[in-house]
């Protein structure tokens, strides 16, 4: 694959702000997601703490799947909305989760996930039918079959606070992709409207659990 510079770009600024992370404790700690330092101020972690990563592995898996699915949103919609679409999605993540755990003073949380998950989430608004496969499911699903259940496991894990991730951010940018791939396609509502109503529908059912207090 012939990955855009745009691609390329964004993978490289991933690389070396978590390479510079993971070598510089300070650093780590003074542009991370942290709810305390944000409410007090420091609003740039909002968007720094999405290029910082807890590992190599971590890193690694955010930019696996942005590999894959960069090019698909580029080849549509060009570079400059590709990077409007990550950036939109980035700070919608961090947006949702200082919304959900705004009386959480010590939250923290770092990753692309949420910005990497927009761009997944346009990419399925664009070709819902286009066929995806995980590892423990043998045989490739249409993309929007996996969207929604992923982002109602997203909401299970919120619900559960299941295991060290950030389900509340990774929620946020699938919901940044999807608004903003819609304002720059909104044909899309016309063509393909059965998919459109079915990717909302988590959306919904989490700000209604949000209002009813069960989440």
């Amino acid at each position: 694959m012939n990955l855009h510079i745009a691609t390329i770009a964004v993978i490289a600024i991933n690389v070396l702000v978590s390479i510079r992370g993971f070598n510089d404790a300070s650093f780590f700690e003074r542009y991370k997601f942290n709810i305390g330092a944000i409410t007090a101020g420091q609003r740039e972690r909002m968007f720094s703490s999405g290029f910082l990563h807890v590992d190599i592995t971590h890193l690694f898996f955010n930019m696996f799947t942005l590999y894959f699915f960069a090019d698909v949103v580029i080849s549509e919609f060009g570079w400059f909305k590709f990077l409007l679409i990550y950036a939109i999605s980035l700070a919608a993540g961090s947006l949702l989760a200082l919304f959900f755990h705004k009386d959480e003073p010590y939250y923290s949380a770092v990753g692309a996930s949420g910005a990497v998950t927009g761009v997944l989430y346009a990419a399925i608004l664009l070709y819902p039918e286009m066929r995806l496969g995980l590892m423990f499911i043998p045989i490739p699903l249409p993309a929007y079959v996996l969207g929604i259940g992923y982002l109602l496991y997203s909401i299970y894990g919120m619900k559960s606070r299941l295991g060290n991730i950030g389900h509340t951010a990774h929620f946020g940018g699938a919901i940044g992709g999807y608004a903003t791939a819609l304002f720059f396609r909104p044909d899309v509502i016309f063509t393909d409207t059965l998919v459109v109503l079915l990717l909302a529908v988590p959306i919904l059912l989490l700000f209604v659990l949000e209002k009813m207090g069960k989440i």
